[in-house]
């Protein structure tokens, strides 16, 4: 377990919640600085969770879900409402996140034949109602945290199963890449998340490349809000423009790469890119995502990248997996490079080629270290 990375991944953002915490109200300044803190407090914590704990086998491929309450509170994990076989609980909080938890283990167990987060059954743990008016949900190393939102900026962190998806994939990248959760390649962290974040809902919504809106967070925003959701993997860039919460600043194409201290490096922001590159090849590669497009990004992401992998490490990588998959040369490998050159992340040539031998080809830079 050491090469897990310890840092806390939340879907909201620290340039939206800082945005807010400038240009809201004296009550929404409060609860942004508030986040911002009680985040910093998960992020600080998170290595403990790690030192010298275990991790107890669980019953192979059988969901095993816990639902906690923390009642406004701040510990973890809280007190325990429902479980596997108990009692169905009449909150609806309790009921979303134990249901989405559930929609989670249950796509990457038929797709791609993994067990829990941890590909040994792990369990899978959720507190809800985390502190007051808390603005955010987020994996800590160890479980899932939601809070309740103020009911005005931002509604239930729990109703969008697409946010469940992202963030319980965050706990997929700590058990396989390890990805750090810094600049590039922490937007390529962020990324994978929100790609098995959409692919959760359209799976489970049984929708097409063509019948999905490609919005995380979706519902996520009060009435007043300018924006419909927080991020766009269509059109990055264009999911809110609000006063408060500032404008989308997700770039498309690397020409547009923004560079930051802020949010981690930007790993909130330069992610669009690649959400883009897989939109548009999931679209061409239909007609659901997950069949092929998802099967490509899986495979690479769980065997072809190292923690400080970077975009164009990712982009060739799925190349190369698409060709061991779908044929060297083939539409499939085709479409993939496709994707990647519209975002500006052009992929060698010779990737499209067979290598000699099972030995694996040679390749320039970090893409060598991971292929080779």
């Amino acid at each position: 377990m050491g090469n897990i990375q310890q840092s806390t991944c939340s879907v909201i953002p620290q340039h939206m919640l800082r945005h807010m915490a400038l240009h809201g109200d004296v009550h929404q300044r409060k609860r942004a600085a508030e986040t911002l803190s009680h985040t910093a407090l998960l992020t600080a914590g998170r290595a403990a969770f790690f030192r010298g704990v275990p991790h107890a086998a669980a019953v192979p491929h059988e969901k095993q879900r816990r639902i906690f309450d923390a009642g406004g509170e701040t510990s973890l994990p809280g007190m325990l409402v429902m479980t596997e076989g108990g009692t169905r609980s009449t909150d609806i909080e309790v009921r979303e996140a134990f249901d989405g938890s559930g929609a989670v283990y249950d796509f990457f167990d038929k797709v791609f034949g993994r067990d829990s987060i941890d590909d040994r059954g792990m369990q899978l743990d959720s507190t809800v109602h985390y502190g007051v008016h808390f603005d955010n949900a987020m994996w800590n190393g160890k479980q899932m945290v939601f809070g309740d939102g103020d009911g005005k900026l931002f509604k239930r962190f729990t109703s969008d199963v697409a946010i469940v998806g992202h963030e319980l994939a965050h706990g997929i990248t700590q058990y396989t890449s390890a990805l750090k959760y810094q600049g590039e390649t922490g937007a390529l962290n962020e990324h994978i998340s929100d790609a098995s974040g959409i692919m959760v809902k359209q799976f489970l919504l049984n929708q097409s490349v063509t019948d999905s809106d490609w919005y995380i967070g979706v519902g996520l925003f009060g009435p007043g809000v300018h924006g419909i959701a927080i991020r766009s993997m269509m059109h990055p860039g264009t999911a809110y423009d609000d006063p408060i919460l500032g404008k989308d600043p997700q770039p498309a194409h690397m020409r547009d790469y923004v560079r930051t201290s802020d949010d981690n490096g930007g790993v909130h922001i330069n992610s669009g890119i690649l959400n883009r590159a897989f939109f548009l090849a999931a679209s061409r590669l239909g007609p659901f995502s997950w069949v092929i497009a998802g099967k490509i990004w899986y495979e690479t992401a769980k065997f072809k990248l190292r923690p400080r992998s970077g975009f164009q490490d990712f982009a060739n990588a799925t190349v190369i997996t698409a060709g061991e998959k779908f044929g060297f040369g083939g539409a499939v490998q085709r479409i993939v490079a496709e994707a990647w050159a519209k975002v500006g992340l052009p992929t060698p040539p010779g990737l499209m080629q067979a290598p000699a031998s099972g030995l694996g080809r040679p390749l320039a830079g970090k893409t060598a270290a991971i292929i080779n």
